[in-house]
């Protein structure tokens, strides 16, 4: 299952107590995004000297790049309240009247998934970002009426995986919208090196790099494995992650030295040996290796075509030769006419 990954860059229940101790604070403690720090940084500046809340901003990209934590710095160097909640927790419109009505002016509202937000929802939300009002139909049939209420000057920071999911009214009500990406191994390094300082942990360089290379240059997947090499290195009464110590971890964790666990390598194993490499189509791999589409989509491939092992064709996925080298397979003499 992908929940059961430790790679895997969905957020689990013990990323929710790592992050409380290893998340940044304040843009200067932020590592990578630098365009995306610089621009923030104004905009908030210009927002205080104002003397109002900051636009709406949306964050969008994969999993477990920061967006949650970039949510929270701005509420933190703004010096104001975030309230926390998600597209799937708010079911009625009655849930978001709630949760607007009780915001002090210049709070922050986080909405992770926000993708996932009702229909019915969004319509409220419109008129609330745009002019901080609510409208509440108070009772039923021809005797309903419309209430009006005034809201405090809010901002919302709205974070989702997939944006294109994302009606058009509703993206277009964001004044800020930006897109995080994977990270640059050097800048994983640099995470997991604060990381290993908070946390206590001594660790030499070329550990960092190792553990770094293996992270699928997401920030959570990084400091989910420098616990686990620490827990290798604390059971066998190390004081010190060395190279050795993170290579041989990481070996038993069966995570490669690209990053790919089993779950990775049985896709490419399944399109290459039951479909001679592709194409193929997205269901057809689902059924194959007993995984739902949406997981395939949304955990597995993004990797997978970042590293160019997987590419996407208008026939289907085909599995490319720096993937068959990788496994250590001889790619087939017609793989180039496949890719187009």
């Amino acid at each position: 299952m992908a929940q059961d990954r430790i790679i895997t860059a969905k957020e689990k229940t013990e990323d929710k107590t790592l992050d409380l101790t290893l998340r940044p604070r304040s843009l200067k403690e932020f590592v990578g995004q630098e365009k995306i720090k610089d621009n923030l940084s104004v905009f908030m500046r210009a927002a205080k000297q104002r003397k109002e809340p900051i636009e709406h901003a949306l964050l969008y990209g994969p999993p477990g790049i920061g967006k949650t934590t970039l949510a929270h710095i701005i509420a933190n160097e703004m010096g104001v309240n975030i309230r926390v909640t998600s597209g799937p927790a708010i079911e009625r419109a009655g849930d978001l009247g709630s949760i607007l009505t009780n915001l002090e002016d210049g709070d922050i509202l986080f909405i992770d998934e926000i993708h996932r937000l009702p229909r019915t929802v969004e319509e409220v939300l419109y008129p609330s970002m745009e002019e901080f009002l609510l409208d509440i139909v108070v009772g039923k049939g021809p005797a309903a009426r419309t209430l009006r209420l005034e809201l405090p000057r809010f901002s919302i920071i709205g974070a989702t995986t997939r944006a294109s999911l994302l009606s058009a009214p509703l993206r277009d009500r964001f004044g800020i919208t930006y897109r995080l990406d994977f990270y640059a191994d050097d800048d994983v390094g640099k995470i997991i090196s604060r990381s290993a300082k908070i946390l206590g942990i001594e660790i030499t360089n070329d550990a960092v790099k190792e553990i770094a290379k293996r992270a699928r240059r997401t920030p959570r997947v990084a400091n989910r494995l420098l616990k686990r090499v620490r827990d290798f290195a604390q059971v066998q009464s190390l004081n010190k992650i060395s190279l050795d110590v993170a290579s041989v971890s990481l070996q038993r964790l069966e995570i490669d030295n690209l990053g790919l666990d089993l779950i990775d390598r049985r896709i490419l194993e399944t399109v290459i040996e039951k479909f001679n490499g592709g194409p193929v189509g997205i269901n057809t791999i689902a059924a194959a290796t007993s995984e739902e589409r949406d997981t395939i989509e949304e955990i597995y491939e993004p990797f997978l075509l970042q590293v160019g092992f997987l590419a996407r064709t208008p026939r289907g996925r085909v599995v490319t030769e720096s993937a068959y080298r990788h496994l250590g397979v001889e790619p087939p003499t017609d793989l180039q006419s496949k890719l187009i």
